[in-house]
């Protein structure tokens, strides 16, 4: 814990553990397998020089929390307004906010000031005009820089990225961190066995891939149909603002809409566990 990864330690074109800064000074940390785990600015990624092909994002993302009231409904909501949209998650005792903004404009929202920010949440999400004076500074608001990538090979002798390390993902659909818990399960069930009995091969780690790689490309499709149908259009709206044909067609047909839960909920291909252990415990 309180460990920052800070590069590989390499023997010939193995990876063979870590070297990290912690409150107590550096540390070296040998493995026969390091997983990259670290996100979409991911250092080990970095360091091991994988390629990433770019699929593109219009938007970035400010997050920020605003209290929540016993009246208050509990579900998520979001709204929709030429050039601008605002989703409101529940949290239980707090709504987390995602401010959706053009790509690159954070200089320019910050330019026009704190008071026409809470303006635009206020006017967007009327319920939530008398609590957006919660937001005083600009440090409550943390900017998401919007990516949807992925390396082209997710491996290297004793290395694999895995999540957004290896699949950067866009906030629509909220589905980053299932892929990730996924792509962990999926390295488990088909790596245990070749660490434990120490005959670990980078083909192992390309079954991991090959495994994961499909739902991946599946999902991150979705996002960026949706991204250019939707949110693009939305941003670049001018004084009105048209229901795009995709927002229509879930609106009028309800079996739709099972759609996009299904894909959030479970997935494109589900994990689960089976370890001998677990599938003793199940039986």
């Amino acid at each position: 814990m309180r460990a920052e990864a800070v590069d590989l330690i390499k023997d010939g074109n193995r990876v063979t553990g870590v070297r990290v800064n912690t409150p107590d000074g550096a540390l070296e940390i040998r493995a026969d397998l390091t997983v990259g785990g670290d996100g979409r600015h991911s250092t080990v990624r970095e360091r091991a020089g994988f390629s990433v092909d770019d699929l593109g994002a219009p938007m970035d993302v400010l997050w920020f929390r605003v209290p929540k009231k016993p009246s208050d409904p509990n579900e998520t909501m979001g709204r929709f307004e030429a050039g601008r949209i605002v989703v409101m998650l529940d949290r239980g005792d707090y709504w987390q906010c995602a401010f959706v903004i053009r790509k690159g404009a954070i200089e320019e929202t910050k330019r026009a000031g704190l008071p026409a920010f809470r303006q635009s949440i206020a006017r967007l999400a009327p319920a939530f005009a008398d609590r957006v004076d919660e937001l005083k500074d600009w440090d409550q608001i943390k900017l998401l820089t919007v990516a949807v990538n992925r390396v082209r090979r997710w491996h290297q002798p004793g290395l694999l990225c895995i999540g957004d390390a290896a699949h950067a993902m866009s906030p629509i659909g909220g589905v980053g961190v299932n892929l990730a818990v996924q792509d962990a399960v999926a390295a488990a069930n088909l790596l245990w066995q070749p660490l434990k009995s120490g005959t670990l091969r980078e083909d192992d780690l390309e079954r991991v891939q090959k495994r994961r790689e499909f739902p991946t490309r599946i999902t991150q499709r979705l996002q960026v149909i949706v991204q250019n149908n939707v949110i693009d259009r939305v941003l670049g709206a001018g004084a009105s603002l048209p229901t795009p044909l995709l927002l229509r067609l879930f609106s009028r047909l309800p079996l739709l809409r099972a759609i996009p839960a299904w894909l959030v909920g479970r997935g494109v291909r589900p994990e689960h566990v089976h370890t001998p252990e677990a599938s003793a415990g199940a039986r």
